[in-house]
């Protein structure tokens, strides 16, 4: 399935919005029917494409965030003041919607059940959306591989998607979710930045050989890789997706 999604020639094709909701102070978790979606791997992401009026266009990236298993194809979406499409997606976009998408894209962070583990899912931001999928993924398909993660956003209300985090912590992925900018009021949350002490305390060890996943803005993805190979992680058991 996945291989020939990835050899066929990309199209666009026109996606309808099923539900765009909230799922964090800045981002949105939108629903959509996709007519003749190849399927996906977790981990790949879409172009997705708007027309104003004039014929102006503008494109973007998104992690599908849903996992194979299910028919819709979800992307969250984060909010950013003055983008090109974040703002109509999360704004303006309502159920019954069309939008242009062109997809799956990508090989090379995917993560499958048959990929097996350990495996260790390190996100910034809204980088947390690949990992989404890569979760349910593991989740529906009944993947034995050993997970854990380790999420960073900036306050308690910015943490995409609490609730499903907080489920698949609860059926046994090691999950450390730490914010940078605000205590949690429960003080379940850790509260300080992704540094190698961090790291090196909840990271799967170098002796476990574990497949690692790195997804979030620029800085945070170079500084977390470079960190990772300090610890003695090989460059190649580290795969990265880095915007902004």
């Amino acid at each position: 399935m996945a291989g020939t999604a990835l050899r066929r020639r990309l199209i666009w094709q026109i996606a309808t919005v099923i539900t765009n909701r909230p799922v964090s102070d800045a981002a949105r978790r939108v629903t959509l029917d996709v007519a003749d979606w190849p399927g996906h791997r977790p981990g790949q992401h879409v172009d997705v494409r708007l027309t104003a009026p004039d014929g102006y266009q503008a494109q973007r990236s998104y992690s599908v965030a849903s996992a194979p298993e299910r028919p819709q194809v979800d992307l969250v979406v984060q909010r950013v003041a003055g983008g090109e499409v974040s703002p109509y997606l999360t704004d303006e976009l309502r159920d019954g919607d069309q939008i242009e998408l062109r997809g799956p894209i990508g090989g090379y962070f995917v993560w499958h059940s048959t990929s097996g583990g350990p495996v260790q899912l390190i996100a910034g931001g809204s980088g947390i959306a690949p990992f989404l999928a890569m979760l349910e993924h593991h989740e529906a398909s009944g993947s034995t591989a050993a997970l854990r993660l380790l999420y960073s956003a900036r306050t308690p209300s910015a943490v995409i998607d609490a609730h499903r985090l907080d489920a698949h912590a609860r059926r046994g992925v090691a999950t450390t979710i730490t914010l940078t900018r605000a205590a949690s009021p429960d003080g379940v949350r850790r509260r300080r930045r992704v540094d190698a002490q961090l790291l090196a305390d909840v990271v799967w060890p170098v002796p476990a050989r574990p497949q690692i996943f790195v997804c979030g803005p620029t800085t945070f993805v170079e500084s977390v890789a470079n960190d990772l190979v300090g610890l003695g992680h090989t460059p190649a058991s580290i795969r990265t997706e880095r915007f902004g």
